[in-house]
């Protein structure tokens, strides 16, 4: 089989790197009664995605190492806090999620090749909530 003979069709590159972090926080808009309430914390997992229309040599939307400062940014500024305490709005996943693309935005983004388009943050092994980013 001649392998150059299959021809590249035309399209959108994607890619995805998964974070982890370790926070507690409760929801303090929730009933007293409600289980978030209380104090309780999530082995968070946060995925980024970001595409390209073209790649960047050597062949990348953008090089994975180039995420390290958002790893960065998670371990410093996250990791083993308690969310209610340190960030301005209800730490839930839905607002945790925007929250980090605006700053992935702000302070990364400018920086490497690629634009992000989502943001995924995982409490748990059956829950999820994704941010998705507009495209300017």
């Amino acid at each position: 089989m001649d392998l150059s003979a299959v021809q590249m069709p035309p399209g959108a590159f994607t890619i995805g790197k998964k974070f982890g972090f370790e926070a507690g926080h409760r929801l303090l808009g929730l009933a007293p009664e409600h289980k978030c309430a209380r104090q309780h914390g999530h082995s968070y997992e946060v995925e980024v995605q970001l595409t390209a229309p073209t790649l960047e040599a050597p062949g990348f939307v953008t090089d994975f190492g180039a995420l390290a400062p958002f790893k960065e940014f998670l371990a410093h500024e996250l990791d083993h806090r308690n969310l209610h305490e340190i960030l301005p709005f209800e730490p839930t996943s839905e607002s945790l999620a925007q929250f980090l693309a605006g700053w992935f935005i702000q302070n990364l983004q400018p920086e490497i090749p690629g634009r992000l388009v989502a943001v995924l943050v995982r409490e748990s092994a059956s829950s999820w909530a994704r941010f998705d980013v507009e495209e300017r």
